[in-house]
């Protein structure tokens, strides 16, 4: 008979120690539990020691460090019918536990979908110029747009970057071809502007020596120095009459 009292106190105090075990929740400082009682949410715990009752208890550990995760390439058409494919990299975060774990299933598979149907939207609406040359403005946009569809799950999307746009060879062509003739067209414009400045500086110099000739003068025996230093050639260069006015009025 104390043989078997033994026995039974020891089953007891095993099954104590398992159901206490077994209630025995360590969250780490970036996890907390959703606590179900009866299937109703009862409250957000951690991190620490949390003592869950079995049965009657359900807890869901959820971490809140920021995910990062990979949008696959998806085939966007731009505004200007082009066909790409782009890649892009997204950073999120659970802000609040309970609306992650109630209000969607698998939150983390609904934001990749959400992502990637996002992305093809959004780049959908711009032309390639726009896509190749605004990048950050087109990452804030998705960035914006992703965040305020996440917020009712409780989810903040921090940050999302385009990673690669792929162009068939054809298209690159293409662009490579009006890249060139951008450059052409700059130049011609460039060169065009130092023509007008330079025919107006001219104007300029031509009438304030009009003004002076005195000046005029002076410019003509300056330019016959300059010729003189050239001892190799034979230069004949008109005397203005004002000039041998001036010298012989002075006789």
């Amino acid at each position: 008979m104390i043989g078997f009292t033994f026995s039974f106190g020891t089953i007891v105090l095993l099954i104590v120690i398992v159901v206490v075990a077994s209630s025995i929740r360590i969250f780490r400082e970036y996890e907390r539990g959703v606590v179900f009682l009866l299937g109703r949410f009862w409250k957000v715990k951690g991190p620490g020691l949390v003592l869950i009752m079995p049965v009657v208890q359900q807890v869901v550990r959820i971490d809140l460090r920021t995910i990062v995760f990979d949008v696959p390439p998806q085939d966007v058409i731009t505004r200007d019918n082009v066909s790409v494919k782009v890649s892009a990299v997204v950073y999120f975060r659970v802000v609040d536990p309970e609306k992650a774990v109630i209000q969607v299933a698998r939150f983390l598979e609904a934001t990749s979908q959400l992502s990637q149907t996002t992305l093809r939207a959004a780049l959908g609406k711009h032309e390639l110029d726009a896509l190749l040359a605004e990048r950050e403005q087109l990452n804030a946009d998705i960035q914006k747009t992703l965040d305020a569809q996440t917020d009712a799950w409780g989810i903040k999307v921090s940050n999302v970057e385009i990673k690669h746009v792929d162009i068939n060879e054809t298209m690159i062509r293409a662009i490579a071809r009006q890249a060139e003739a951008e450059r052409e067209r700059r130049a011609k414009i460039i060169h065009a502007d130092g023509e007008l400045q330079a025919s107006q500086k001219l104007l300029e110099a031509a009438q304030t020596l009009a003004k002076e000739p005195q000046a005029m003068q002076l410019r003509y025996l300056q330019t016959l120095t300059t010729i003189a230093a050239d001892k190799n050639s034979t230069i004949v260069f008109p005397l203005p009459i004002d000039l041998l006015n001036t010298l012989l009025d002075r006789r």
